[in-house]
């Protein structure tokens, strides 16, 4: 597996433009960007090929993020929104590299039909995959601990299986982060088993408080066991809150780097 930082919440002290290169000399192999639409697709392509940093995967506009929006897959009567915010993400996609891009559900309205919602996600999700198969870009859903995203709609594991399982595309997958399974999850390694080949992305953080791996309670020993079962074993990316500058806490990563190797490893014959 390899490394990347997602640089929408690491190296914040930074311009955005400045932060691929501030993850290459920390070591990471390639990054991820939450939302990158305030800034213009082809600086931030040139300021990643200048720092040999990959663009891993990008968000899918979530809609009005100021305004309390956490996503519009889910939502019926904003699907005309969706659509639009999937053809602004295919030009960043394309010129950033990206194979991945993540649709959030969003937080449907107090008393919200959720058969509905599960609907419109399903659909909005095949119109996504279809859209960016062209291009060689795998569609993502995520889910969102309850505790951290009060109302999110993806609000477990079980709710983003049911609607990859009702999409039935192949062009789509499950962004599995390991923080918000913990969450909600009694048993990770279980969790992953569960959740199998579905998996295309992975992201981490340490429970309770989102912060550097080895800081809570994750056993990531176990899961990084369990995903090599599962059969994963491509891009697993830093998505924490710094406890204080990013710099300084990056005491985790060469611990880190010796539970991820042996998943990049021939098993013995």
């Amino acid at each position: 597996m390899r490394i990347a930082a997602n640089i929408s919440l690491l190296f914040a002290d930074l311009p955005l433009p400045a932060r691929f290169a501030a993850a290459a000399g920390m070591g990471f192999e390639g990054v991820e960007i939450q939302f990158p639409y305030d800034h213009d697709a082809a600086t931030l392509a040139e300021s990643a090929k200048a720092a040999g940093m990959p663009v891993v995967l990008i968000n899918i506009p979530a809609g009005d993020i100021a305004g309390g929006d956490v996503g519009l897959g889910a939502l019926p009567d904003r699907c005309a929104e969706f659509r639009a915010a999937v053809q602004r993400c295919i030009p960043y996609a394309t010129a950033l590299g990206a194979k991945r891009v993540n649709i959030l559900s969003g937080r449907p309205r107090p008393g919200a039909d959720r058969a509905a919602c599960h609907a419109t996600l399903v659909g909005n999700l095949r119109h996504a995959a279809e859209a960016f198969a062209p291009f060689g870009v795998r569609v993502l859903v995520e889910p969102v601990n309850p505790f951290d995203v009060p109302g999110f709609f993806l609000d477990s594991l079980d709710t983003a299986l049911r609607v990859l399982d009702d999409a039935a595309h192949p062009n789509a997958g499950l962004q599995f982060d390991l923080y918000h399974m913990a969450r909600t999850e009694p048993d990770l390694p279980a969790a992953i088993a569960r959740a199998g080949a579905r998996i295309a992305h992975v992201q981490f953080a340490d429970t309770l408080g989102r912060h550097e791996p080895f800081s809570g309670a994750i056993d990531f020993a176990a899961a990084f066991a369990a995903l090599r079962k599962a059969g994963y074993d491509d891009w697993i990316a830093a998505e924490y809150r710094p406890r204080g500058a990013t710099v300084d806490g990056m005491g985790w990563l060469g611990p880190f780097r010796g539970l991820v190797a042996p998943l990049t490893q021939p098993s013995p014959p």
